[in-house]
């Protein structure tokens, strides 16, 4: 089935995009296909949620990896590639998921611009959200946004640091469990 480029809800959008091989996100009315992910990204958002997974155990909060919609607000619903929620009715959904704690997208060149603004604005909206993290595979950069007392999000740059530090789901995640697998990129670079 071709890709609509309008649907009127986002009813009409879940209708549709259930039956659909492939997945697509939703933003006032515009559909968006998803593309393929590179090896990197496939590496650093399984890491990132293993290890929040194995840390969750036997909490009332679980982690969810690649595959599951967030429902953003009324007019928006999207992928994340990682994301926690300690609600008790996402714990019982099968699809649509509305209430994360924490969410983690990692970036490409294709989408960086995507998570840094459209979604981040629209994330912003959900009352439980208290991290957004950004991870950039190719630069190492780690960037967390947390929410604060203001109810503000304050950027926490954890770039070069030793440890991923989330204060949502109070974990210490060493970066090498982060980035196992993926090359520094001066390796990447020069080919080795």
């Amino acid at each position: 089935m071709a890709l609509p480029a309008h649907c009127n809800s986002l009813a009409d959008f879940l209708a549709w995009d259930n039956d659909q091989p492939g997945r697509h996100e939703f933003y006032r009315g515009e559909v968006f296909a998803m593309g393929g992910a590179r090896r990197v990204h496939g590496l650093v958002g399984p890491n990132i949620g293993a290890a929040l997974h194995a840390h969750l155990k036997g909490s009332p909060c679980r982690a969810f990896i690649g595959g599951m919609m967030v429902q953003v607000a009324n007019d928006a619903a999207f992928y994340p590639d990682v994301f926690v929620t300690c609600d008790a009715a996402d714990l019982k959904t099968d699809m649509v998921f509305r209430q994360p704690r924490l969410v983690v997208e990692v970036l490409s060149d294709s989408t960086q611009a995507y998570d840094r603004g459209l979604k981040f604005a629209a994330y912003r909206q959900i009352a439980s959200l208290q991290e957004y993290v950004l991870v950039d595979p190719d630069t190492r950069r780690v960037e967390v946004y947390r929410r604060n007392e203001r109810l503000l999000f304050e950027l926490h740059d954890q770039t070069g640091a030793d440890t991923l530090h989330l204060a949502s789901v109070e974990l210490q995640l060493p970066m090498a469990e982060v980035f196992d697998g993926v090359e520094p990129a001066a390796d990447v670079a020069s080919g080795g």
